[in-house]
């Protein structure tokens, strides 16, 4: 109750100026972290719900080939991470960070909600030696088996080590076998629910344009400069990411085998409407926060900037649509015909990047200081490491998942995991490694011993490339099924998680501590721009580990397991060279880095 004075007690002057409600917290954070804490969570749940489903259902529903699936998924994952650059700049400029959010979370949750439209599976079929013929699917002591229909005969499929088919008869004998490159598969499907398709993922791409980096400037706003609860406060939002996304990556591929792939998507969608609500009926409390900056009377542009981002859907339309229609390289051709040969979405990220680093720093060297100069040099030389990593830790959502379907057991201790359900292993190894990095970073930080930023980028690299010898130690136990236990998959993502934990908590921070304060905001979008071309980069060398499959299913595990190893010791190999160069050139970064940490 408030003491109202009287003529006994004479007022004394307010000279607070403070909000009552801004004394209230949650655990001993502004209350309204508790809000984007949530709002952040509800996103990452439908963002990483669909991320889950998304290769296995380009593969199974729509039967594209692995090329093709993982291509579209590296390009619609690079796009995810190039947008926040206009959107965080829109909120910044015109919007502000609030309306920002409102609307990205909408065209998300359409984007999900479009995805549970993907009409009937397409149907597969076969040209053999030019001649098509009808795939029909059985299922077979509980898995499906392909089928070619040869006039009264139904023929199974079987893939040969040499590359050529064998059609087998009804005693598993080989009745035909095709020369390789003589048996093709392919899909009868539905131009209207691919565009669908398409224009689901567009929708996606715009709204987390708008979302993602604004959330983060609102928590940002919930603390004063020099505010020590800042870093903190800042920990705990991030938690949310993996809360949210440790849920639906187990309850989304849940839904798509249990129900269908229409009710997986449509899980993922409320979650994102969830998000979307907790942001619009905030009854107040976000008052005064993400506001849009103070412009002209009568200049608001909220209205024209939503039309122009509603034309940037079918704009990413097409981009998707020039990935699909992406001829392979011509072999021989070397890296100037492997760069002609990519889409256009490849050209104009790969040419921004080779164009802007060295850019940057011809920028630098004019502009700046010698010490200047070497910041950013070793924050250049950082960020391109950085791009090395995502590229080979981004395959979890690929190569990885394609992997996990195919050549691995479906179940740990008796708990049966679906292959979309394995990506939830990166988020709860995270959730549980997040606290013990924390501690190890702290103590050695007080005995003088923590790692400097290029050694901790240098262990991600290696770390990453000794995730994926673990899983390929895991293949020499492989029984005549050719699946390795989920033992070894699940310690690869262990592995990758610890790797994770050792660069994306410094990355943004070391840009904004190395970079000229001219350009902070440039570098900062340059060091997005990277990974988005990791991104990008991540489906290219995920298409190196195609393997042939006819109706969505492989025809030979053997071929599909000795593809995926080989692939996985190249990655390794160069990851783990890279990260010790990496190391070895820490002493000269730190030196450039003038005591930055």
């Amino acid at each position: 109750m408030v003491d109202t004075p009287t003529a006994d007690t004479p007022a004394e002057p307010d000279i607070s100026h403070v909000n009552p409600a801004a004394g209230e917290t949650w655990f001993g954070h502004p209350r309204q972290l508790a809000r984007l804490f949530s709002t952040e969570m509800w996103e990452r749940f439908g963002y990483y719900g669909m991320r889950a489903l998304l290769t296995l259902y380009l593969t199974k529903h729509f039967v594209f080939g692995d090329r093709a699936a993982t291509g579209l998924y590296g390009g619609y994952t690079a796009l995810v991470y190039l947008t926040p650059l206009i959107g965080g700049y829109l909120a910044d400029q015109y919007l502000g960070a609030k309306r920002a959010v409102k609307f990205g979370a909408i065209l998300m949750s359409l984007g999900y909600f479009t995805l549970c439209f993907g009409g009937e599976t397409a149907k597969p079929y076969a040209m053999i030696d030019g001649a098509r013929h009808e795939v029909q699917i059985a299922s077979v002591a509980g898995e499906e088996v392909r089928y070619v229909v040869d006039g009264a005969s139904k023929l199974k499929i079987k893939g040969n080590d040499d590359g050529s088919v064998s059609l087998l008869g009804a005693n598993n004998e080989a009745v035909r076998t095709v020369a390789k490159g003589g048996f093709v598969s392919e899909a009868d499907r539905s131009p209207f629910y691919i565009a669908v398709m398409l224009i689901a993922l567009s929708m996606v791409s715009v709204g987390n344009g708008f979302f993602k980096p604004n959330i983060s400037t609102m928590v940002g706003e919930l603390y004063a400069q020099g505010d020590r609860r800042r870093d903190a406060g800042f920990t705990i939002f991030y938690m949310g990411i993996n809360l949210g996304s440790l849920g639906s990556q187990i309850l989304c591929p849940f839904l798509a085998d249990a129900v269908g792939w229409w009710a997986g998507f449509g899980l993922a969608a409320i979650g994102m409407a969830f998000s979307w609500t907790l942001i619009q009926f905030d009854g107040g409390k976000l008052a005064g926060y993400g506001e849009p900056p103070n412009k002209e009377a009568g200049k608001d542009r909220a209205l024209g900037i939503y039309a122009a981002a509603l034309i940037g859907i079918p704009i990413f339309y097409l981009l998707f649509v020039n990935l699909m229609n992406m001829a392979p390289p011509v072999e021989g051709s070397g890296f100037v015909g492997y760069i002609a040969s990519l889409s256009l979405m490849g050209k104009l990220l790969f040419g921004t990047f080779l164009i802007g680093v060295p850019g940057i720093l011809i920028w630098s060297f004019i502009a700046g200081s010698r010490k200047e100069f070497q910041m950013m040099m070793a924050a250049m030389v950082l960020v391109v490491f950085n791009t090395v990593f995502w590229t080979l830790f981004e395959q979890a959502g690929s190569s990885l998942t394609l992997f996990a379907d195919r050549n691995t057991e479906p179940q740990m201790f008796g708990i049966p995991i679906s292959a979309g359900q394995t990506q939830f292993f990166n988020a709860f190894f995270i959730v549980a490694l997040a606290p013990v990095m924390s501690w190890l970073w702290t103590n050695l930080a007080k005995r003088g011993l923590e790692p400097s930023i290029p050694v901790k980028f240098g262990i991600a690299l290696i770390s990453v490339g000794l995730g994926f010898l673990f899983l390929v130690w895991g293949t020499a136990y492989v029984g005549p099924d050719y699946k390795v236990a989920m033992l070894w998959l699940a310690g690869l993502y262990f592995i990758h998680s610890f790797a994770e934990l050792c660069i994306s908590p410094v990355g943004l921070s070391m840009i904004t501590k190395l970079s000229i304060a001219r350009v902070v905001g440039l570098m900062m979008g340059v060091w997005f721009l990277s990974i988005s071309v990791a991104q990008y980069v991540a489906g290219v060398v995920a298409q190196f580990a195609s393997v042939e499959t006819v109706g969505g299913q492989v025809t030979n595990l053997k071929v599909s397991l000795d593809t995926y190893v080989s692939v996985f010791v190249t990655i390794s190999e160069v990851s783990i060279v890279l990260g010790l160069i990496l190391l070895a050139l820490s002493f000269p970064l730190k030196h450039w880095m003038h005591g930055v940490k």
